[in-house]
This record gives C-alpha cells, structure tokens and sequence, in this order.
C-alpha cells in the first residue's frame, strides 16, 4: 500500500525517488497522483516527505487534484529538467544518495534524461530496478478496499459485457456450414465480436486497453492468442475469451477467461473442459491466506500430470501442449502484478491480506484444434477469506437460441 512506500525506501536504501511521465497510463505516476490529466510531469519524493509534482503549468488545476505539493513550471517539468537538470534536485535539497527512477516514457527520452541527470548531478548515484522487483511493484501488491472495490466496479462491468457477448451470439442465426450469420445476411467474425465489446466496455466506463483475446479452434491452443479477426465463429469450436478492461484513462483492470463452445461440444473438448474445471475447483478449495503462491502451482501441476497432461514442473523446455503457463498473477495498476504463482518465483510471494490475485488453469492443444482456461480473480481480505470479485456461469457449451442439432 502506498502507506508502505517509506518503508520500502528504506529496505531498498533509497534517498529519494523520482517518476516521469503522464498521470495517466503510467502505473507510478497514478499511483501516487491519483490519475488526471497531468502530461510530462516529474513527480519526487523524498523518504519520510510529501511528493512534490512538477508539471506544465497550464494544468496546476489538474495536478492540485493530486492533493501533493504541486510546483508548475513554464515549459513543463521534463522540459525543465533537461534545461536545467541541477535546479529541480538542488530546489528540493536533493545533492547526494541513492534515487530511484520510475514511470513510462518514450526510450530515447528515458536515456537521454538519464544522461544529463548523471552527468549533471555525480554525487545522486541514479537506480533502476527489474520491472516485477521494484519498490512500486511491492508497494502495489496488496491494495485497501478503494483500491478494491475499484477492482470490483471493473469486475462488474467485464461480467455485463461477457453477458452480453454470450446473448448476442447465441441468438445468431446459423447456416448449412454451422457459421454464425448476422441479420445483414454476413457471416459473424471474431471483428465484429470485438467491436461490440470495445463499444460495450465503453458505455460503463471501461476501457479494452490491451485488447482481449478471443481465439477459436486451433488459436484456442495457444494461451496468447488474440483471435484471428477475420475468422468466422461456428458451431462446436473452443472459443477462449478472456478479457482484461480497465478503468479509463489507465486505471485499475480487472481479468476474466470463459471457454466456450456454441451450440455443441465434441466429447473430448467437454472432458477436457471438465478437467480444467475441475483444477480450478480444487485450487479454490484450498486457498488460503498468507500461503506461498507457488504451492497451488505445484498442486495445479501435480493434478495435471496426473491426468496424463504436460506441466512445467513435469516437462523441461518450451511446452506447446498441455498446461503450458503458471496459474495466476497480482492485478491492479497493471494486468500482471505480484504475487506471481510460477514454481521458480521467490518465496515472498505469497497470498497476504490485501492482494488481488487470478487464479486461471488451462490446457491447450492447438494441433487438435483446442483450448481452454477458467480464470477468476480474487481478493485476500483481511479477515483472511478468498472473495471472488465478480460471479460468472461457468458453462461450456452455450446453447443457440435459432438451432437445433441436425436441423
């Protein structure tokens, strides 16, 4: 939590932090401003201080929003910090130490910054970090209940917009080719689905930031597909949809997986879809608070392997079928967060009070034609119970509404 961040300072040895960037999109910079329309800002921190946020001084209304010490500039900050790199460091009594550089802006900017910053200030030794090991990234990691229901209100909005993609699809009509047609007599394709989710986001406040994934058949099989768009949707392929919207304007994100198969399964996708299902119900069981992430990775893989598929604990190398990824993930600020679930992450990952964490089992077979995964996301509250932030059906094969078998 953001009460942590001194703390964190000091357990990383630093004097001082700087992020750079937009207010929005740029997790750090959110983080600690609260989002707005605040561009090219530089926002410090000292250990044990208040942050001061430098920006263009035609949106000190927007920065003040913040609530932290805004100082607006006349060429905005990242515009005075190349200037005059000394000045913003020496204003805020920063000569030496460690500080640490955060937030997101283009590469070629970052570097040059970086440059006349060391160049300029010898004695400020400046740190990076690994992207999942910085000081934010711990921070972050267990969330209050604003933070959450936040979450929540993400959750609600993804499950509405699922809803409604599941409605529109079975009500399509269906040709002779089991193809999805619409009423202008086109077939459907996986486009025109996301276009209705993009518009559907949209109206509550949602954003499809890095676009969701929905993949058919033998795209189903590989976990990062985004889907074909000029595939038309039929009757009796996996469909794995799993959609990530966020807050607009770069806020919090919410993450959900449905597999599906309109109107008919074959036997081997529905025992398939069966044994994932069955996964996710055992790690559910046995979730419980301030345990080691990767325990329910070994249980996950362990289940697997004993119904004869390939897992990471129980195979070397890239695998291309079975359970093929670790089981879940942080959510906030960013998609993938901490805690992580893979069986080689550190041992401080771990299910504590205040984490939002996925729990998603799949398999994949893509030279089958298939694939498929069940992803919720949960929060550890601080009595120490597992909430599911948003309910959803779990039903496989979605029945059409204009078609019957063998008609």
């Amino acid at each position: 939590m953001k009460s942590d961040l001194d703390g964190l300072m000091q357990t990383k040895n630093l004097d001082a932090l700087i992020v750079l960037g937009n207010a929005e999109k740029n997790p750090p910079m959110y983080y600690l401003t609260g989002g707005g329309h605040v561009s090219d800002a530089l926002l410090i921190k000292k250990r044990g201080e208040i942050a001061a946020l430098y920006c263009n001084a035609m949106e000190r209304e927007e920065a003040a929003k913040s609530g932290l010490r805004v100082i607006p500039t006349p060429v905005g900050a990242l515009g005075e910090l190349l200037n005059d790199p000394k000045k913003i460091f020496a204003d805020q009594n920063i000569h030496t130490g460690r500080v640490g550089v955060y937030g997101t802006l283009d590469v070629s900017v970052t570097i040059r910054l970086i440059d006349a910053l060391r160049a300029a200030l010898p004695d400020i030794e400046f740190i990076s970090e690994m992207p999942h090991e910085s000081l934010f990234m711990y921070a972050m990691e267990t969330k209050d209940e604003a933070e959450v229901e936040r979450v929540r209100r993400m959750g609600r909005a993804t499950v509405e917009v699922v809803g409604l993609v599941a409605e529109f699809l079975t009500g399509q009509e269906v040709n002779a080719r089991e193809e999805l047609i619409q009423s202008n007599g086109a077939p459907l394709t996986i486009q025109d689905v996301k276009n209705k989710i993009a518009r559907w986001l949209a109206e509550r406040g949602a954003a499809d930031v890095e676009g969701c994934i929905f993949a058919l058949g033998r795209d189903a099989g590989f976990p990062h597909s985004v889907g074909n768009p000029q595939d038309i949707l039929k009757l009796g392929q996996t469909i794995v949809f799993d959609i990530f919207p966020a807050e607009e304007n770069g806020g919090y994100f919410y993450d959900f997986t449905r597999t599906w198969s309109l109107g008919y399964a074959t036997p081997e996708a529905q025992s398939l879809h069966d044994e994932v299902k069955a996964v996710y119900d055992k790690v559910i069981e046995n979730l419980d608070v301030n345990a080691d992430f990767r325990e329910y990775q070994k249980l996950t893989c362990d289940e697997f392997a004993k119904r004869g598929h390939k897992t990471p604990m129980h195979n070397e190398g890239i695998l291309t079928e079975g359970y093929v990824h670790s089981l879940g993930h942080g959510l906030g600020l960013n998609v993938h967060e901490r805690p992580g679930s893979r069986h080689t992450a550190a041992d401080d990952n771990r299910l504590k009070p205040g984490v939002v964490f996925t729990i998603e089992p799949g398999l994949y077979y893509p030279e089958r034609g298939m694939g498929f995964r069940i992803e919720d996301s949960y929060w550890m509250r601080p009595d120490g119970k597992a909430e599911l932030l948003a309910e959803y059906p779990y039903d496989f094969v979605l029945p059409m509404k204009k078609w019957k078998k063998n008609s």
